[in-house]
């Protein structure tokens, strides 16, 4: 759903850019250039909502090229759109680059990867079966 169709008409729709993309290209729905200063983080909106199906999530993940030519990720990745939620897609973008940083109206600025989700029984128990690792955590295997 195109939350402002007569403002935000030039702005694409969520889209794969190849045939063989698993994630689509978000674009964001700014009226006027946004400044993110190195350790900044900001809030774009999309101008789009959607209705996902009972028993899908849509993640929303960084796009490598920011990340890897301006240091440009996403605050909580990948973040989760619950198929319950109807608002505005919003992205959380964190500069984590050594310079500012220059969103303009229009830049693909994240992608969209839709998955299903399987919710669990949760039970609790008084005691948990043994495994060879245990409870060996953080480098655990020696590396």
């Amino acid at each position: 759903l195109r939350l402002r169709p007569n403002s935000d008409a030039d702005i694409p729709l969520p889209r794969y850019m190849t045939a063989q993309s698993a994630g689509m290209d978000i674009c964001i729905a700014i009226e006027k250039e946004v400044v993110l200063q190195k350790g900044a983080i900001a809030l774009l909106p999309t101008g789009f909502a959607m209705a996902l199906p009972r028993g899908y999530e849509a993640q929303i993940r960084p796009r490598s090229g920011l990340a890897a030519k301006h240091g440009i990720g996403l605050i909580n990745s990948p973040g989760t759109i619950d198929a319950d939620y109807r608002g505005e897609v919003k992205i959380a973008v964190i500069n984590m680059g050594q310079n500012p940083y220059t969103f303009r109206r229009g830049d693909r600025v994240a992608q969209m990867v839709i998955q299903k989700v399987y919710q669990a029984d949760l039970r609790e128990v008084k005691d948990l079966a043994e495994t060879r690792r245990s409870s060996g955590g953080f480098g655990h295997t020696g590396r």
